[in-house]
């Protein structure tokens, strides 16, 4: 592969778009396997043995370290944002993203675990300068080539090849907007409107304040990312290499063995912004559970994007900002998400499943910027989101929705009482 070309960043207008796309990147790429963890099989219902549901157990446990990593990086590019005086960036394309809003090469779409999903992982996290194609399906439609001259006032698209080239760019345009403008002049966003170790947990999450601290939360999602330079084997690149070598391993010993469930991602009704061709559900319960599913996700940035932007709220009313968010993620979406790939897609589909589509609607309701309408809101969505589940938990095969319906209900009352 030959040196990827260096991307030109010559106004702040140009950073922020490159940043927006990098945030973009880590919200897909998280997606894509938050969708291959809820596709796993669960128990010896599903035709595993204990030994293969040990080991099912055990490449789910890579996928979700990294997936918080994925989260990690999101929060990290969100600060690098905050940082330069950009608002938060939680919106994307709706999936497939099949090279159009992206460029050449960087397609996002979810896939089942299985050995294309892994090829496609890899694909995407592959190191930089690494001459390797994309799995059955993801064919690039050109190569990456520099679209910029430096000298547009507004910012224009720019090719990068890979995660990594993308985040050097940043790395090497806020060098040279520091170099212009001067440190101070450069990050002017609040420190504390940024994610930090005090609320996220993360030991490696601290705010974004010069260029010392830009440089090495960049150098952090790379490294995690793609691995450094020359060693990759603890990085998700390696992570994806290593599971792609243990799953044909587990299949040349058991063609048979199948990990997965047979789930396609599903939209309750097709997006106006998807032109490539995507199942719809057919079954009405299983459309319920995807659109509680959607509704649960859609919350989830709507406490985020608050976090982000908060203005005028307590310390207390942060964390519970910051709480709702993490709780919504971990003890809300992930089992429900898990509990709809069991449920069907329609009679139209005989013996397939249906996956979250993780739907973005247009235009997104995402930035709440007014504190007391915000709060109001974020309330209100989770009681109806509280009785969506206790609604759907007195159905046949849904009994788990209860305890989702006992954590959505603790969440309203904490962000009423705030």
């Amino acid at each position: 592969m030959a040196a990827e070309p260096p991307l030109g960043v010559e106004r702040r207008e140009e950073l922020v778009w490159l940043l927006v796309q990098a945030a973009e990147l880590e919200h897909g790429l998280m997606c894509e396997y938050l969708f291959a963890q809820f596709t796993l099989k669960r128990s010896r219902d599903e035709g595993l043995s204990d030994e293969q549901l040990a080991t099912v157990a055990a490449w789910e446990q890579v996928l979700i370290d990294v997936i918080k990593q994925e989260m990690l990086h999101l929060a990290l590019t969100t600060n690098l944002l905050t940082a330069i005086g950009a608002a938060p960036h939680l919106h994307r394309p709706n999936f497939p993203i099949l090279s159009r809003w992206y460029p050449p090469g960087v397609q996002i779409a979810l896939v089942r675990f299985e050995e294309r999903a892994l090829r496609h992982f890899i694909y995407l996290e592959r190191p930089e300068g690494m001459d390797l194609a994309d799995a059955e399906g993801f064919a690039a439609v050109g190569q990456a080539q520099p679209l910029t001259n430096g000298d547009e006032l507004m910012a224009v698209p720019e090719d990068y090849q890979t995660v990594g080239h993308l985040y050097r760019g940043i790395e090497q345009g806020l060098e040279r907007l520091v170099q212009r403008h001067g440190e101070d002049g450069v990050f002017i966003g609040p420190p504390n409107a940024q994610a930090t170790t005090e609320v996220f947990e993360w030991p490696e999450l601290t705010a974004v304040t010069d260029l010392a601290s830009a440089k090495a939360a960049i150098e952090l999602i790379v490294e995690q990312g793609e691995g450094a330079r020359g060693d990759w084997r603890n990085a998700h690149f390696g992570k994806f290499v290593a599971l792609l070598q243990a799953y044909r391993a587990a299949r040349a010993v058991d063609p048979a063995f199948e990990p997965a469930r047979p789930v396609e991602p599903a939209y309750v009704r097709r997006p106006p912004d998807v032109e490539a061709e995507v199942a719809t559900i057919g079954d009405p319960l299983t459309a319920l559970v995807a659109d509680l599913f959607n509704a649960v996700y859609e919350t989830t940035l709507q406490a985020l994007s608050r976090y982000f932007v908060h203005s005028g709220e307590t310390d207390d009313q942060v964390e519970v900002l910051a709480r709702t968010a993490k709780h919504l993620m971990n003890r809300v979406m992930r089992p429900l998400g898990s509990i709809l790939t069991t449920l069907p897609l329609g009679p139209e589909r005989p013996g397939v499943l249906a996956g979250p589509a993780f739907e973005i609607v247009q235009p997104s309701f995402y930035v709440l910027p007014h504190r007391q309408a915000a709060w109001r809101i974020l309330a209100e969505r989770l009681e109806e989101l509280a009785d969506r589940t206790e609604r759907l938990r007195q159905t046949t095969g849904l009994e788990p929705l209860a305890a989702l319906h006992t954590e959505l209900q603790s969440m309203a009352h904490d962000v009423q009482t705030a």
